[in-house]
């Protein structure tokens, strides 16, 4: 299995931990690598006194070098999003966090604009597509074949910090830097579809993107 998911809070139709609560949107959180829940708890909070539901996705490292795995994940997410939709539709808004976009985000937008292939029905991604009304990013999105492919291994807070702790930032460098020289090529080709595919998620979709 490659990462995970859950809801948290009131479902858009009615059941889960909020019971008969029904949420007004959908919230779909891509979470930073390393991150539990513990660590998105002021976020889930935060949309839940708006009234929002949020549906959370954790990636793992892998995901974020392998696009195959990082589409069936997206495609996991997509389907628990579905069968929410179905009963009753709502305003969608994706929010990502440092390497969320790569780890799934990115996918997601290809999946419902059948830029790839998945397990569900064109209806089924035109639903999602349809309900889409925004994007936000925080500390994100990261060209992940640079020096600032670090960011996708640390939490947000540290790459806010004015000098983060000089040992962590040199082991984080020293990955990155490992992983370009071995898989150059193949990174490039991943780069150049990844920065296409968030580049035309606000283009074509027409919704609105903020970046913290």
């Amino acid at each position: 299995m490659w990462g995970r998911h859950y809801w948290v809070g009131p479902r858009p139709s009615g059941g889960g931990a909020g019971g008969t609560e029904v949420a007004g949107g959908v919230v779909v959180m891509f979470a930073w690598l390393s991150s539990q829940e513990r660590h998105l708890r002021a976020y889930v909070e935060l949309y839940a006194a708006l009234g929002w539901a949020c549906l959370v996705c954790h990636s793992d490292f892998l995901t974020l070098f392998m696009p195959d795995k990082a589409a069936v994940l997206a495609d996991r997410v997509l389907t628990e999003l579905v069968k929410e939709l179905k009963v009753r539709p709502v305003p969608v808004v994706f929010a990502s966090f440092s390497g969320g976009p790569k780890g799934c985000t990115y996918k997601v937008f290809q999946l419902i604009d059948r830029r790839c292939e998945g397990q569900l029905t064109l209806d089924d991604y035109q639903l999602v597509r349809d309900c889409v009304c925004g994007q936000m990013y925080d500390s994100s999105p990261v060209d992940f074949v640079s020096d600032l492919g670090t960011r996708f291994l640390l939490h947000p807070s540290v790459l806010k910090m004015p000098e983060p702790p000089r040992v962590l930032s040199w082991m984080t460098k020293g990955i990155a830097l490992g992983l370009d020289i071995l898989f150059i090529g193949k990174f490039e080709a991943q780069r150049k579809e990844y920065w296409e595919t968030l580049y035309s998620s606000v283009v074509c979709h027409s919704i609105d993107c903020n970046v913290l």
